[in-house]
């Protein structure tokens, strides 16, 4: 299915679909601190019933489900959504997955101990979701929004492979990351207040394969390149791979957090 945001990518088409095989092999990095800082939240545990927007291939709730949370997962593409259920039938874990946008969550009244979104909330039309998970979450439920990004400015290897990316497709808007804390809509703040927010550096290990398969599964090469630009930059951040990092190496990433709760 192929996605249009004015604000990301000057408005080009994507797909997620399109990289989905990529996306579950390569995408699923976040380190071990990632899913403690969750769980210190009390998100993810035993009797609480999450659901996880944009879920993708279900990294999340796959990664959390020996926590003893009943999880469902929701995403656009079908695509994305038949790998996480693939994935959650191999390792014998029962997840509600379902193919939907998030604005269209259709689920009961306070039903849901907590939302969480990773690496997604941006994709998403604030004033048309925060009615519905005011609905669907319990009162005072939480609302917990994750990103992990790539520090080109901080790491050599990492700037490399982001201006093979513009190379490729220049309207590319996922460039240039920083550290920051993750930014909260007013529009949001309308119906949730901000319980707290942490943002920390992280060193991923990557070898050159998964490194270039974590780069071949992102919004700017895999969901958007034609097959001829994707063949051509493959074969380009191939050679530099082999040129200037060693078989083994580690990518600068930061973390952030923010917590919210649904006002009363």
């Amino acid at each position: 299915m192929n996605i249009r945001k004015q604000n990301l990518d000057n408005g080009n088409a994507f797909d997620w679909g399109r990289t989905s095989q990529d996306y579950a092999k390569y995408r699923d990095i976040y380190p071990e601190i990632f899913y403690q800082k969750i769980l210190e939240k009390n998100i993810g545990t035993a009797g609480q019933k999450v659901l996880d927007l944009g879920t993708g291939t279900g990294v999340l709730p796959r990664n959390l489900y020996q926590y003893g949370a009943e999880w469902t997962g929701i995403d656009i593409s079908e695509n994305q959504i038949a790998q996480a259920k693939l994935l959650s039938e191999q390792h014998h874990m029962k997840i509600n997955f379902q193919a939907v946008p998030a604005e269209k969550a259709d689920f009961p009244e306070n039903h849901f101990d907590a939302v969480t979104a990773c690496q997604c909330f941006w994709y998403f039309s604030p004033e048309v979701l925060m009615p519905v998970l005011k609905r669907i979450l319990k009162p005072e439920g939480r609302l917990l929004l994750l990103q992990m990004g790539w520090l080109p400015f901080e790491d050599e290897l990492a700037l490399a492979s982001e201006n093979l990316v513009l190379k490729y497709n220049p309207q590319w808007t996922g460039a240039g990351e920083k550290r920051h804390p993750v930014y909260v809509d007013e529009k949001v703040l309308e119906y949730t207040e901000l319980v707290s927010h942490e943002e920390f550096a992280v060193q991923v290990p990557f070898t050159r394969e998964s490194w270039h398969g974590r780069m071949k599964a992102c919004r700017g090469v895999g969901a958007s390149l034609s097959g001829t630009a994707l063949a051509d930059w493959e074969q380009e951040h191939l050679a530099m791979l082999k040129q200037n990092a060693p078989e083994q190496f580690e990518i600068l990433h930061y973390i952030a957090v923010a917590e919210l709760k649904i006002k009363k």
